[in-house]
């Protein structure tokens, strides 16, 4: 990883984290926990959403409140064509990164000549109409959604089978940390980086700043598309749910969360996010019963306070907050 020496404790967090993303099968079957495999699935494939919504808005300096729109477009490209008797992977996975490239350059070409509360007020725009159109599709289930029949048949891969699938979020999420990681030291990271600072002086250099950030805006969008697609194979349902903005901002609460200006901050939000939405939700005191009941009904609040509590402490996030040189992966 980038200027993470092995003395460096982000370094083993990172480790320890693969590690017990890459075991978590063994240990569900051998404690016969097997919910803990669609759990951790869930987690990674938020993980891979907030890695590449982190390229804008901690790289970027981008803060897109519409990305939810392309998790959506990647689960409809599941459960559209699944409708339809295709239930090919391979053409479903295309035809939703070809929509939601679609989508994005459009969406993009708007947005990113913007900044600031104007970016996320267009982004949240344009997502809010898709979430509508979603709803509209009464084929396709309209408001309610619809139950897919059947995963994705991807040939190499039987996505039917939980720890199959869960290998392929798993191998998705490290493939897209690796390559992330070496995106943000090339000199197209360079510039998204430099954009983010001080955009005057990267145009003053000469470098097109624009067509840099849109093909920025168009990646981590179709990040999202692909774990959109993968979330509709894991749930075997696509709903305009998905769309709605609300998950958006849970994403973005999941980076600065973990830590925006880290590679990896991202993933430990997501699992610290949904890990304490899983726990406060079913929170119970043996001890403490009243408390176990306040928690419960109202853990939406207790999460809210734990995230203030480390914004406020944790200035980079959980992530960046252990160790030195927080901007580093």
């Amino acid at each position: 990883m980038v200027n993470l020496k092995t003395n460096d404790p982000r370094y083993w967090v990172a480790a320890l984290i693969i590690l017990l993303f890459a075991l978590i099968p063994v240990i569900a079957t051998y404690t016969g926990q097997l919910f803990f495999i669609s759990q951790f699935s869930r987690i990674m494939i938020y993980a891979l959403a907030v890695v590449g919504l982190n390229l804008i808005l901690g790289f970027g300096g981008m803060a897109s409140l519409g990305h939810a729109l392309y998790m959506g477009i990647g689960a409809y490209g599941v459960g559209i064509f699944e409708f339809h008797g295709v239930t090919n992977g391979w053409l479903q996975l295309v035809a939703a990164l070809v929509v939601g490239g679609v989508f994005a350059t459009a969406i993009g070409a708007v947005a990113v000549r913007l900044k600031g509360m104007t970016f996320i007020m267009i982004t949240l725009a344009f997502a809010q109409m898709g979430y509508f159109m979603a709803v509209t599709l009464r084929t396709y289930g309209g408001e309610d959604g619809r139950a897919i029949g059947s995963h994705s048949q991807m040939y190499l891969f039987d996505f039917s089978s939980p720890i199959v699938l869960y290998y392929v979020i798993f191998a998705c999420l490290v493939a897209t940390l690796w390559w992330m990681n070496r995106v943000i030291v090339s000199k197209f990271g360079m510039v998204i980086r430099g954009s983010r600072s001080n955009e005057r002086r990267m145009l003053a250099l000469g470098f097109p700043t624009f067509r840099y950030k849109l093909v920025a805006y168009v990646i981590s969008a179709q990040l999202c598309v692909v774990a959109g697609f993968l979330l509709a194979n894991l749930t075997l349902y696509a709903s305009p749910s998905f769309m709605q903005w609300t998950v958006s901002a849970e994403l973005i609460i999941m980076v600065i969360l973990g830590g925006m200006f880290t590679v990896f901050g991202p993933v430990v939000g997501a699992l610290v996010f949904l890990l304490l939405e899983e726990w406060l939700s079913n929170f119970h005191s043996t001890v403490f019963p009243v408390l176990g009941e306040l928690v419960n009904e109202h853990w939406l609040a207790v999460l809210g306070a734990f995230v203030i509590l480390v914004v406020l402490t944790a200035r980079n996030g959980i992530y960046g907050y252990i160790g030195k040189g927080a901007r580093q992966l």
